[in-house]
């Protein structure tokens, strides 16, 4: 099949298609936004210096995310494209790769400029263009239909939701951000063609995390929440409520501020390539990045272009210490996180300090410094003169406790120090089952059990439902999904399927009523490929916090096992649901959800005391699956049980139990049970568990995936045995 591109006038522009653009103009003002100035800063940074590399919105819903981002094409410039080029190719600069080139003596047009809204349910070929079949079944021609990467050229993509989309789309956002060109390569058609797009994301943090690679290629973050001031809340209901009632009227009262915005911005881009930044502030912005531990060197760059457009922003011609400043706020935070579980966010008290630093070889001071902090500043001393408190903070925060010569124990005090000493010291001369609080034992008063703490999460083996799901696209079990590797040809094509060539050719070959010497092709010879690969399952915690786990060293490794699940969850973008049972219930801590940060915070904080109502955990358990299945019956579930397998609340806890385990085996449900049973003597009951549950068994001390390898290598005789 030769290719051959069809001209752009022979092609309908995307312009023409209403669902590629939100660009209308006529939505809520940009400037009648209340109490988001932060994420109002970033947007027009990026749009004063698109190279940036766009805007990552966090915060909680209700807070006027998506109506922000969709108001900002009103106030930015507007463009000038190549008359018919349908990849919206600058006439000063074209692409030289354009399939609609080459722009020779070529019209030109302006245009507005252009927001694309990514839906997070959108298929491949609508994001990256895809094989006209229409043209090729009906003319024999191979013709690019481009995509919305194509449409968002020297605009905005925009992706609300964008931490749940889905992975495949996560990578062609990737290599589109990382090269500025996007490349199909598929159904026999090769296509290259620019997408210099300005990302901007939402989402909720509430609602799941965001891939790391595609956080970091996000330039700036902001945080929004609601205003808690009264005053300004009224004005934010006064607002809306006056642009529901008459749209139109509204607009006409902020339409000089937005012109004068427009202007405003109009004039940065200009003053951008003039502004200066010279050598000692680009060694304040290494100093700053080095300070707060940032891993490779995009945070330098980024925070770099951000202060020049924010000084361009200002009417400045050259970097100040305050540019650089409102520049580290917003390019540093979501770059310091090293796994999901750490809390985003920026110290500004460690910024100013790291920016009031002296240049590496300063000479002696003699008076104050001209470019020390203004008055304002929350630490108006000069660092020379409270070096010795200063520099006292960061050691002692982090230092000591980590120094101790066992575990670290985050989240505890000063004062436990000793006390934890002594009790690892005990605890070495005896076993865990010898220190463990009695079922019986309640806690006095209102006062909560126990709480132990985690170690760090380790890498865990990987746990997967049986048989062959069809569920979302995940990292985890297998199943049929929308990317993997083809193992056959459908019986028939639907729109956004790959098309299978081999099906669709032997589907045509088998009409004898057709040409002999050409083989003719229609639409109901198409044929779909089925694809297999991994999909993503919901992962139900079920964790026993009852008074048998409360011996230190067992709920340590029961918590440390748990939070290095959580993590395995959020890498092969899971859902987890986390269910606890202690005394005399089982509670859900967390219902389903994509933050696996939330369940590791409800984990952290666990209690542990009373009996073991080990029948209610599981009745829990298999209700809130079924309740899930209907929600979303292709979300396969896969429930891991974390106990020692006693029960002990209620006369007939062994029988109820018993019957528990019976109902969720007779349910269907992929279970693993984890057994966390310690000491010389055991009793065997969680191995009884999971031979009712038909469950995987698992020992604790053999989740992480390490424990693998080093029983294999020891096994294994070395190559230099004789």
């Amino acid at each position: 099949m030769s290719q051959t591109v069809t001209p752009a006038d022979e092609q309908p522009s995307l312009a023409d298609r209403p669902d590629h653009s939100g660009s209308t103009g006529a939505g809520f003002p940009f400037t009648a936004v209340v109490g988001s100035d932060q994420m109002a800063l970033a947007l027009i940074l990026c749009t004063v210096s698109p190279q940036i590399g766009g805007v990552l919105v966090r915060g909680e819903k209700g807070t006027a995310k998506s109506t922000m981002v969709r108001a900002l094409t009103a106030v930015m410039p507007a463009q000038t494209v190549v008359d018919g080029c349908r990849f919206g190719c600058d006439p000063t600069e074209p692409d030289p790769g354009c399939p609609d080139g080459p722009h020779r003596d070529v019209g030109r047009q302006v245009r507005p400029a252009r927001l694309v809204e990514l839906p997070v349910g959108a298929t491949e070929d609508r994001v990256i263009g895809s094989l006209d079949l229409q043209r090729v079944l009906g003319e024999g021609r191979t013709t690019f239909e481009p995509g919305l990467l194509a449409a968002a050229h020297r605009g905005i993509l925009y992706v609300d939701e964008v931490n749940l989309l889905h992975d495949h789309l996560v990578d062609l956002l990737l290599d589109a951000a990382a090269m500025g060109r996007s490349t199909v390569e598929r159904d026999g058609m090769s296509v290259s063609h620019a997408a210099r797009i300005m990302l901007v994301g939402t989402m909720n943090p509430e609602e799941g995390e965001l891939r790391p690679q595609l956080l970091d290629r996000f330039g700036l973050t902001v945080e929004v929440t609601a205003p808690r001031d009264p005053a300004l809340r009224a004005e934010v209901i006064g607002r809306r409520m006056a642009y529901d009632a008459d749209p139109s009227g509204f607009r006409d009262r902020f339409a000089e501020s937005e012109d004068q915005l427009r202007v405003r911005i109009a004039a940065a881009r200009e003053r951008l390539a003039s502004v200066v930044l010279d050598d000692r502030g680009l060694v304040t912005i290494a100093r700053v990045c080095a300070g707060f531990d940032v891993d490779g060197m995009r945070a330098d760059i980024v925070t770099a272009k951000a202060a020049i457009a924010h000084a361009a922003w200002q009417g400045r011609d050259r970097v100040l210490r305050e540019d650089i400043r409102a520049a580290a706020l917003l390019a540093l935070p979501h770059r310091r996180r090293r796994n999901p579980f750490d809390a985003p966010g920026l110290d500004e008290e460690l910024l100013d300090r790291l920016l009031a630093e002296d240049e590496p070889d300063p000479e002696p001071p003699t008076g104050t410094d001209p470019d020390s902090p203004d008055p304002d500043s929350p630490d108006p001393d000069s660092p020379d003169s409270d070096s010795a408190d200063s520099d006292r903070p960061e050691p002692d925060n982090s230092g000591e406790k980590n120094a101790t010569p066992d575990k670290p124990a985050p989240g505890g005090s000063a004062s436990d120090t000793s006390t934890d000493q002594a009790s690892q010291q005990s605890d070495a001369t005896a076993d865990d089952d010898d220190r463990e609080q009695s079922d019986t034992e309640m806690p006095r008063g209102n006062r909560p059990g126990r709480v132990a703490q985690a170690d760090a999460p380790y890498r865990t083996r990987l746990f997967t439902a049986g048989g062959l799901g069809s569920g979302a696209a995940g990292r985890r079990s297998r199943a049929v999904t929308s990317v993997g590797r083809v193992v056959r040809a459908a019986d028939r094509f639907q729109r956004g399927d790959r098309v299978h060539l081999p099906g669709t050719v032997r589907a045509a070959a088998r009409h004898p009523d057709r040409a002999r010497d050409r083989l003719t092709i229609r639409g109901d010879d198409l044929r779909g490929a089925i694809t297999e690969g991994r999909e993503s399952n919901l992962v139900l915690l079920v964790v026993d916090a009852s008074g048998s786990m409360a011996a230190r060293r067992r709920m340590e490794a029961v918590k440390t096992a748990t939070l290095s699940l959580l993590l395995d969850a959020y890498q092969r973008r899971d859902r987890v649901a986390l269910i606890t049972f202690a005394g005399d219930h089982a509670e859900l801590a967390l219902p389903p959800t994509s933050s696996v940060d939330a369940a590791a915070r409800r984990m952290t904080d666990l209690p542990t005391g009373g009996r073991t109502p080990l029948a209610e955990g599981l009745l829990r358990a298999a209700d809130l699956i079924r309740v899930e299945r209907i929600r979303d019956p292709r979300r396969r579930p896969l429930m891991i049980v974390i106990t020692d397998g006693r029960a002990t609340y209620g006369s007939d806890a062994v029988d109820r139990s018993r019957q528990a385990a019976d109902l969720v085996r007779a349910r269907g449900i992929d279970a693993v049970l984890i057994d966390c049973e310690s000491g010389r003597f055991r009793m065997g009951l969680a191995g009884q568990l999971a031979h009712r549950l038909q469950a995987d068994y698992v020992q604790v001390e053999q989740v992480a995936a390490d424990v693998i390898v080093d029983a294999v290598r020891s096994r294994v005789p070395s190559s230099g045995a004789a």
